[in-house]
């Protein structure tokens, strides 16, 4: 399974809540209908005064290509869709976010743990935007990542759902991972 995670930065003229009322009763119901979504999922802060991010809108596809089809080149800073609901979508996020202080993380889901069944609803979410320290290659860091912290990862009291995702193009990604716990 292959996502689109975006880390959502409000428009300075807009309150937090009025991004939220915006972001899902607006532009949610077209972004559900994007053309190889096969799960589009929101994530709101617990606590938006403390949150480095207003939310975090990850859409899931099949495969990578099915990823580039609807949302055009990975190649720009910012997609540019040019068909059906992408192209809405698109469109319609200048309304509400500051797309410049928006990063976003093309990569491929690892699930690790998972006890949830599927259901993942009513439960709070940790995503840890994950960079590797200096001296650190990328490849070393995974290897770290899967044999090292997550099996430990994996034993935290309460954490019912435990999964990496790897950047697809590592060299051109903002961060070397997320941890979502």
């Amino acid at each position: 399974m292959y996502k689109h995670v975006a880390l959502l930065v409000r428009k300075p003229e807009l309150s937090h809540d009025e991004f939220v009322e915006y972001w899902q009763e607006k532009h949610t119901p077209i972004a559900r209908r994007i053309e190889g979504v096969v799960r589009y999922q929101t994530v709101v802060p617990a606590d938006p005064e403390a949150a480095e991010f207003d939310g975090v809108a990850e859409l899931y596809f099949d495969d990578l290509d099915a990823l580039h089809d609807a949302l055009g080149s990975e190649e720009s800073r910012d997609y540019d869709p040019a068909k059906g609901y992408a192209k809405k979508a698109r469109k319609d996020v200048d309304n509400f976010l500051d797309i410049e202080r928006r990063p976003r993380f093309i990569g491929e889901e690892i699930v690790e743990k998972d006890e949830t069944g599927g259901d993942t609803t009513g439960l709070y979410k940790h995503s840890a935007f994950l960079v590797r320290k200096d001296g650190m290659s990328h490849d070393d860091f995974l290897d770290h990542w899967a044999n090292t912290h997550v099996p430990l990862a994996r034993e935290i009291p309460g954490v019912v759902r435990y999964a990496r995702v790897v950047p697809t193009d590592p060299d051109h990604s903002e961060f070397d991972g997320i941890a979502e716990l």
